[in-house]
Order: structure tokens, then sequence, then C-alpha cells
């Protein structure tokens, strides 16, 4: 099996610095895609910059993706492809999705977006805390380890 690598969704993504430090302690080689209005210089990662459009990110992350990687994002269509072609996959909340939950969280993610079409929008977002990132930084640990058998 070839070694692990970690896939992160960067964009918008709160945990690239938990990412990075997990990886170098790991040697765990880091891609990191964004689009042309974010810049990443972490001296670690690879970053691979698209042009912007609407799930230009998505696209070539998708295209990268092979069996066993991490991938860190937090769209469910992602997750879903990346588990479809065996990934692990976690969200920065520290959320592990799986088999077992992506249909019922792309389920709700559709209801969501049918209420909004409707007119029917509401809020129900929180401000990201520091137990958010300890949250990930456990769920992360976790798949890092059992991804390279430690």
């Amino acid at each position: 099996m070839a070694d692990v690598r970690i896939l992160v969704d960067a964009d918008a993504c709160p945990v690239k610095e938990i990412i990075i430090k997990k990886a170098r302690e790991k040697s765990i080689e880091v891609l990191m895609f964004v689009d042309v209005n974010h810049e990443i210089n972490d001296g670690y990662s690879k970053v691979f910059v698209v042009d912007q459009g609407r799930d230009s990110v998505d696209f070539v992350l998708i295209a990268n993706i092979k069996p066993g990687d991490i991938v860190v994002t937090q769209d469910y269509g992602v997750a879903a492809i990346a588990l479809a072609k065996k990934a692990k996959v976690i969200h920065p909340s520290g959320l592990v999705f799986s088999d077992g939950n992506i249909d019922r969280l792309l389920n709700e993610r559709f209801m969501g977006q049918k209420q909004r079409r409707a007119g029917n929008y509401r809020s129900f977002g929180k401000k990201r805390s520091s137990q958010d990132n300890d949250s990930f930084s456990v769920g992360f640990s976790k798949i890092v380890n059992e991804s390279r058998n430690i």
C-alpha cells in the first residue's frame, strides 16, 4: 500500500495548522487545494491553486484522491465521493464521515437547501470554539494513527 496522504479542501478550512502539526510529527504528505483567492505558505504542504469557480477546488481534490488517503472537507458531496474512492474523511468539526452516516447527512443537506429555496432560511451556525478544534484534533489523530497502523 502506498504511503498515506492528507488532502485538504483548504479554502475555508479552520484547522490547517492542526493538520500540518500532526503531519509533520508523522512525516505525512499534505496536499492543500485552494482557489486563486487564497494563499497558503506553511512551508510544509504542497499547495494546488485552481481557477476560481463553483466547485473548482472540489473537482481537483476529488481527481487526486487515492484509496487510503485522508480527506479533510466541510463539503458533504466531496465526502461522499471520497468515501466511494476508499478514503477516510473528516469534517473540521471532528465529525468522521462514514458509509453509515453519509446518506443521512446528504439528505439533511438536501432538505436544508430545499427549505432555503422556499424562503425558509434559518441560520443555526455558531462561532467556532476551541472545543471544535479539540474535537477535530482527537478525531484526526485517531484517523492518522489508524491509517499508519500506529
